[in-house]
């Protein structure tokens, strides 16, 4: 009987420090600044969509970032990276510190590709990407994507990570 009180004491208590520690970094963001190489895990992408059945090699870039918070509001903004080569993309990136993540909300046009010597459609999209701070420095989450109509109509969803380029700055635990 004493080891069940226990651990429902243990439960409790765990239980309580995940939701502060959750209300924590909901109230403070951690910055988003320096260089991180963003990597799009593409070969696993999932959805309803064609786009999303076809192969595609995972793929990563660098960008440079730059947090600056006004009332109460924080926004993280790329200011330094290769340019998209999809010219409806927003830019620049700017993502929005909202209950413990930085989140791209934006609207643009999917390219969809049908294969070898046929044109590539465009379509209206609508995308979310969210980043949710690690321990040790990293970010992950998913992006995803709603395609409005065309060939390639419905969802595209893939995890997505970041990634310091500075080292010295990962905190290990």
């Amino acid at each position: 009987m004493r080891f069940r009180v226990w651990a429902l004491v243990i439960v409790a208590a765990a239980a309580l420090a995940s939701a502060t520690s959750g209300i924590a970094s909901a109230a403070a963001p951690s910055a988003w600044d320096g260089q991180y190489s963003l990597k799009r895990f593409a070969a696993t992408k999932t959805g309803t969509s064609l786009a999303a059945r076809q192969p595609e090699p995972d793929f990563a870039d660098t960008y440079t970032f730059v947090t600056t918070c006004t009332d109460g509001r924080c926004v993280a903004t790329v200011v330094a990276g290769p340019t998209p080569e999809n010219h409806t993309l927003p830019r620049p990136p700017r993502y929005t510190w909202e209950d413990g993540s930085w989140v791209h909300r934006y609207d643009w046009e999917w390219d969809c590709y049908q294969g070898p010597g046929k044109p590539k459609i465009w379509a209206p999209a609508h995308s979310l990407a969210v980043y949710t701070p690690r321990a040790d420095g990293t970010l992950d989450g998913v992006w995803r994507t709603e395609i409005d109509h065309g060939p390639c109509a419905g969802t595209v969803i893939m995890a997505v990570a970041a990634y310091p380029v500075d080292r010295n700055r990962w905190t290990l635990s």
